[in-house]
């Protein structure tokens, strides 16, 4: 084959891993697994040396490394994460080749850098100024091969499988080397039992005995180990540029003035979007200051989203929002709180989830009461202020308190708890229509005009006759219904909130119903039902 038709494989190991740590502020030097169905499906090498393996369950990878950072899967995280990696292949050479996060193959280049191993070196010193430190490459006559050079590549270096030369590399490979695609771990078992310890044995034997014994998928795998799947790449058109920006000359300090000078830089955004059919629904908004060798530096960095997607009045409001807040310490970025206390240099807005505007056209007959509930909301957030319009969020949690919480108007929903966790303890539905903030402080007697008390295995006293609710007063108990006991937090100390407890339903004589929890013999009432 000649030297054109040849393939450049970069593969950045245990990328899942990386693009999480780095999204979450982490080293990507402490010991971490990203889990998928409560098993590791990556892990990476600090977390190996412990003895962590793919493939294990939650329970046995913290019992190996009690330090484990476990991070959930997310590859559309992943895939953009990858951008980096093809954005710098793509500015060398175009046509790239997106095989699966932390995989990418592009065709060698024969002259250009010297030949290829030079362009291997080139690849890796521009992919390590980007931020991607473990960089391996692999250069021969197809994709599989490349793959397996570049796994057996050393950390920012390159292996290069002369031409012609994919069948004599790949014998000599275990067969443990399939196991880099998740679909050949049924195989490689299957080769073990069947005393096939090498790639090479598996080449020789008849491809018709592998196609009866192996399926389609074994007489893909013996394809490629003959170096029979040489073809052209499935490469992919880059994306276009649809970021904007703006630089101040000289540096703008003042919020107004920055806003000001960024509209007609929001109207060219969205007109851009716009003219390929897209809106923006989330929006990255970055600032720039002068750094101390006067390049320019991100000092502030959010990301942005919209019920429904972004107009340039919405963006300019999101620039005065997150400046605002900035300069008064209020607002967090992605990844930590960071003052802008110089003038800013370069507002940017980057389009971090564009959408075909077809699905957000307005009906036929103009928009619906939803679109003016929205376009209201966002008026009175632009003159109160971003954090000042919240909507309320279920979450998971045993008492009617902790099971909401409210974000921001527009933002997305982060909540500290699944709500489709189990949460025993929790009372059954209906939920209350009506929860206090503060717990008001209630009574609850038996016929006989004493307390009813709830002991630690949830015996109760007597039966529940009279409740007590503030501005209400007495009101005979038509029925009732617990008690649900609870108990969390045992190792807290005695002041803390968090104790035993033991929830009753009680309908009064009137209709109206209360939820009421007794704890530490006195009773509180936490919710109504209305």
């Amino acid at each position: 084959m000649s030297g054109s038709g040849r393939v450049l494989v970069v593969w950045c190991p245990d990328w899942s891993v990386v693009a999480a740590l780095t999204e979450e502020g982490l080293s990507t030097a402490v010991p971490a697994a990203v889990l998928g169905r409560n098993v590791v499906e990556v892990c990476n090498d600090a977390a190996r040396a412990e003895g962590v393996r793919r493939g294990m369950r939650r329970r046995d990878a913290q019992a190996r490394c009690p330090e484990l950072v476990l991070l959930d899967a997310d590859p559309d995280r992943d895939a953009r994460a990858f951008e980096t990696v093809l954005g710098v292949v793509e500015r060398l050479r175009p046509g790239v080749a997106p095989l699966r996060p932390g995989l990418m193959a592009v065709r060698a280049p024969a002259r250009f850098g010297g030949g290829e191993a030079h362009a291997a070196a080139l690849y890796a010193e521009m992919l390590v100024e980007a931020g991607v430190w473990d960089v391996r490459i692999g250069i021969a006559d197809d994709v599989f091969t490349a793959e397996q050079a570049a796994r057996r590549a050393g950390v920012q270096a390159h292996e290069v499988v002369a031409a012609g030369g994919s069948p004599a590399y790949l014998r000599g490979l275990a067969v443990d080397a399939l196991l880099a695609d998740p679909e050949a771990d049924e195989l490689v078992s299957l080769l073990h039992r069947l005393g096939l310890r090498t790639l090479g044995e598996l080449a020789e034997l008849a491809p018709g005995d592998v196609s009866r014994r192996f399926g389609a998928y074994g007489l893909q795998v013996h394809r490629r180990v003959r170096g029979e799947t040489a073809g052209p790449l499935a490469a992919r058109t880059p994306p276009p540029e649809l970021a904007c920006e703006v630089a101040f000359e000289p540096p703008l300090d003042s919020v107004e003035a920055i806003c000001f000078s960024v509209r007609t830089t929001a109207e060219r955004f969205v007109a851009g979007l716009a003219e390929r059919q897209l809106v923006g629904t989330a929006v990255r908004v970055e600032a720039s200051c002068a750094g101390p060798r006067g390049e320019d530096v991100v000092v502030s960095s959010r990301e942005w989203l919209h019920p429904r997607h972004f107009s340039a009045r919405d963006l300019v409001d999101r620039v005065h929002w997150q400046l605002q807040g900035q300069a008064q310490g209020s607002v967090r970025s992605r990844r930590a709180v960071v003052a802008v206390t110089e003038p800013v240099t370069r507002v940017r807005f980057v389009p971090a989830t564009a959408e075909p505007a077809a699905a957000h056209a307005e009906g036929l007959w103009g928009g619906g009461a939803s679109e003016l509930v929205e376009r209201g909301m966002a008026r009175v957030q632009a003159l109160l202020g971003y954090d000042a319009v919240r909507v309320p969020v279920a979450q998971g949690g045993r008492t009617p308190a902790a099971r909401q919480t409210s974000v921001p108007w527009g933002e997305r929903t982060r909540v500290v708890r699944s709500p489709q966790q189990p949460w025993p303890g929790q009372i059954p539905g209906p939920a209350p229509a009506r929860v206090f903030a503060e717990p008001l402080p209630g009574e609850l007697i038996d016929h006989a005009g004493l307390p009813v008390e709830v002991d630690e295995r949830g015996w109760v006293s007597a039966e529940p006759a009279t409740v007590r609710v503030p501005d209400v007063g007495w009101l005979p108990v038509d029925a009732w219904a617990g008690p649900w006991p609870m108990d969390e937090a045992w190792w807290e100390e005695a002041g803390s909130p968090l104790r035993r407890a033991a929830r009753f339903q009680v309908v009064g004589v009137d209709g109206r119903a209360w939820l009421l929890a007794c704890v530490d013999g006195g009773w509180w009432i936490e919710a109504g039902y209305d």
